[in-house]
């Protein structure tokens, strides 16, 4: 069984700023439930081949996970795979303007958990729609 799923919330801030942000990994740990450290391990961030490393608590284990960007068009979209993982993922950020000071942020996830992790693919879901709003609360809150 494998995980595919998207989820989309509208934003009130300006596009750009909405994708500096979620393009930014190491944002991460603020909006993202369990996560603990999220840091580039490549000299280039957000560039097709960048890599970072996260570190997540799930069900009282930390997990790290690896990932390396395999595209990126600016302001607009990044996506990312896992690249050492007990849980193969891909997963797509995109960004689209809705006028002038709002946006749509849509997140694209796909997986192939394997073992008792393909049990859990509706809590990966539940936490990713509260993960964006998250999101959408600390970004909507920032001045300026």
């Amino acid at each position: 069984m494998s995980l595919d799923f998207t989820h989309s919330i509208q934003i009130q801030r300006q596009a750009d700023e909405v994708f500096a942000y979620i393009a930014d990994f190491e944002h991460n740990p603020a909006w993202q439930g369990g996560m603990q450290s999220c840091h580039w391990t490549s000299d280039e961030r957000m560039v097709v081949g960048a890599t970072y490393v996260q570190q997540a608590r799930f069900l009282g284990r930390t997990i790290d996970t690896h990932f390396r960007v395999t595209e990126f068009r600016a302001g607009r979209s990044i996506s990312i795979e896992s690249t050492v993982s007990t849980f193969p993922i891909q997963v797509t950020r995109s960004v689209d303007p809705q006028g002038d000071d709002a946006c749509r942020v849509t997140a694209h996830v796909r997986g192939q958990p394997k073992g008792l992790l393909k049990l859990l693919s509706g809590m990966v879901k539940k936490s990713i729609r509260k993960d964006y709003q998250t999101l959408k609360t600390t970004l909507e809150a920032r001045s300026g």
